[in-house]
């Protein structure tokens, strides 16, 4: 009996702690729920937990970089995109409340934004209010480029990405850096051998798989999700910008082992002529950036700023390369307007057009337009005395942006390839003659204009 009776109270006790359990659970649900659920909604509306902790950590962030007067700015692609989709109606109601979480909330694994070296130098104490805040941090650091030259390899190293971590998200704070050609750089992501690489997920990461290099920005004052932020004032444009940003430094280590085995001409001929073509190149630049025709270092351009970081005195031209496809009617009469005389034009839009015009002195100007086929690319040669053409045959290649004589400027990405195509695998080696018709090693003869056409295809000037 006496058995019976404690079973009973067993019973009787567990039953009673799941009914308070149960109250507690439905408590919990009930009331405790919807109320955080309503407070929450009052910033930003009903969001999941993620993606409000998304939120929290970026308006922590930018309370942060506000106690120490760090200008920063949004760059994240996502974030920007949707952006982009509202910007009128953003603009017009900047201080309108926000009904929900719709950029700020979205899925992603980071936030992206952009500092100017120049506007900040106090790191320290940003650290220290950042782990007081809950933020755990890695700073990442690279040689700087800037500090290079033929004289000396620096080795110097500055910051280039700051990593903030809160909960189960973070902030990629990006670090531009004014260069010498009038833009905006930011270097590399490499993580050092000591660093962990398990921090966050860098593979996912927008901004550091390769060096970048921008326009600068114009900056517009948006508020979004019930919080103010600077952004690209035209998000579409900066977008744009960001998928063809990769940059290519140019190879001083390489230039210098060049220089040793073949010393640089130094002579009064040599430094006028490099002088000259420098000059031409920044005045083509600005007359076909002011057209909007996308251009390249080609042939023994390319060549001088691949292999020795510098123009080759002995090629007495400079040489630019056009995608057919972006050839524009204005080009000759806009070279005329800025005071170059066209020399010749070979060839027509459908085929072979090439052009020269003629710089100071005895340093001209060609371009080289470029027809693309289903796996290479080519642009074509004219003889003027026998209407012969020649076909220049190229692997197929992508455009990054340089620094090449103080200016901003696109060369192939894949510039072994090019350089190889066209100067064949002893491109290390100078020649200092050279037959346009023979010694490339990717020449082809293509035929010969008919006659009827010389007038068309053949005008010298």
């Amino acid at each position: 009996m006496q058995k019976v009776n404690k079973n009973v109270v067993l019973a009787l006790l567990s039953l009673t702690s799941l009914v308070f359990l149960l109250f507690q659970l439905y408590y919990y649900r009930s009331y405790l729920s919807h109320k955080n659920a309503a407070v929450f909604s009052k910033v930003r509306g009903r969001q999941s937990g993620q993606d409000s902790t998304r939120w929290h950590v970026v308006r922590k962030f930018l309370g942060l970089i506000s106690s120490h007067n760090i200008p920063v700015y949004l760059i994240d692609p996502l974030i920007l995109g949707l952006v982009d989709k509202d910007i009128e109606q953003i603009k017009s109601s900047p201080d309108g409340p926000s009904l929900e979480c719709k950029y700020f909330c979205a899925q992603r694994d980071f936030t992206t934004f952009a500092l100017l070296d120049k506007t900040w130098r106090h790191e320290i104490g940003l650290f220290r209010t950042a782990e007081k805040m809950g933020f755990q941090w890695l700073k990442i650091i690279n040689k700087d480029p800037r500090l290079d030259g033929m004289d000396d390899l620096s080795g110097i190293e500055i910051p280039l990405h700051y990593i903030f971590k809160l909960a189960s998200h973070a902030i990629h704070l990006v670090v531009f850096y004014e260069r010498s050609g009038n833009y905006l750089w930011h270097g590399p992501l490499r993580l050092k051998q000591h660093m962990d690489r398990k921090f966050v997920p860098f593979r996912k990461l927008y901004f550091g798989r390769y060096p970048g290099a921008y326009e600068k920005p114009e900056l517009l004052l948006i508020s979004i999700d019930d919080l103010k932020v600077q952004i690209p004032k035209n998000p579409s444009s900066f977008l744009q910008e960001m998928s063809h940003s990769r940059f290519l430094e140019c190879r001083y280590r390489e230039a210098r082992a060049f220089f040793q085995l073949y010393p640089d001409d130094t002579s009064l001929d040599a430094v006028e002529f490099r002088k000259k073509a420098k000059s031409l190149l920044h005045l083509a630049s600005l007359t076909l950036n002011n057209l909007g025709v996308k251009f390249w270092l080609s042939s023994g351009t390319c060549l001088g700023w691949y292999r020795q970081c510098n123009v080759i005195p002995h090629s007495k031209d400079v040489d630019l390369g056009v995608f057919i496809r972006d050839y524009k009617a204005g080009i000759i009469p806009a070279f005329q307007k800025a005071g170059l005389l066209l020399k010749h034009k070979f060839g027509k839009v459908e085929d072979s057009l090439e052009l020269s015009f003629q710089g100071e002195d005895d340093v001209k100007l060609d371009i080289f337009f470029f027809y693309e086929e289903d796996d290479h690319m080519w642009n074509g040669g004219t003889q003027a005395k026998s209407g012969k053409k020649f076909k220049y045959l190229f692997p197929k290649f992508t455009l990054c942006w340089t620094e090449f004589v103080e200016l901003k400027v696109h060369v192939p990405c894949e510039t072994l390839q090019y350089v190889e195509a066209n100067y064949g695998p002893d491109w290390k080696v100078p020649v200092k003659t050279w037959d346009w018709k023979s010694s490339p090693s990717n020449v082809q003869y293509n035929g010969v204009w008919p006659v009827d056409e010389w007038d068309d295809v053949i005008q010298i000037y």
